[in-house]
């Protein structure tokens, strides 16, 4: 953090020196230096195009035939990952919300070998679609009641799914709503 004397002086600095600065600061930093790409040079568009992006790699690789469930934890871990690292860059935490409910949902949808019962091999997949649905559902608590009313369908199809699956009683001792209220 800067001291309030070094604040000052940076401020005072001529503006040809400041930009000099600021320009070589930025290059440091990964993270700051996608975000203001994304912020001042792609635009809203970009932020739609990101999107759909990223649900087309939440789509495909949790359908068809995996050769372990800890091959298909893996792959929802990394996906995880980068829908943390789009909300990072974009700010787009509904975008985050949004895709996390519906990876966790096709995960449960389209892969009944590995989350039909919980066995050695299944449970730390099935320990972490627990976790990650609670933790979605903390997200949209701290939400406006508007947006846990529009998130509700989606919400309740993941709970059902999670409940009829062998997560369920992992999902009982977390505490997982059998159904998702208004908050």
């Amino acid at each position: 953090m800067l001291s309030p004397d070094l604040r000052k002086a940076l401020l005072a600095l001529p503006t040809k020196e400041k930009d000099q600065l600021l320009t070589k600061l930025v290059a440091k930093d990964a993270v700051l230096l996608e975000q203001l790409a994304f912020r001042l040079l792609e635009g809203e568009e970009a932020l739609e195009n990101r999107r759909e992006a990223l649900q087309r790699q939440v789509g495909d690789p949790v359908r068809g035939f995996h050769q372990t469930p800890n091959d298909l934890l893996h792959i929802v871990r990394q996906l995880q990952q980068r829908l943390a690292y789009h909300a990072k860059i974009t700010g787009d935490t509904h975008g985050e919300i949004e895709l996390t409910l519906r990876l966790l949902t096709n995960v449960l949808r389209e892969q009944p070998e590995a989350t039909s019962r919980l066995h050695g091999p299944t449970q730390p997949l099935l320990q972490h679609l627990v976790r990650r649905t609670h933790e979605v559902l903390k997200s949209i608590g701290k939400l406006h009641e508007d947006y846990r009313i529009e998130y509700a369908p989606a919400v309740n199809e993941l709970l059902t799914l999670l409940y009829t699956s062998a997560a369920a009683p992992l999902a009982r001792e977390l505490g997982v709503p059998l159904v998702w209220g208004d908050g």
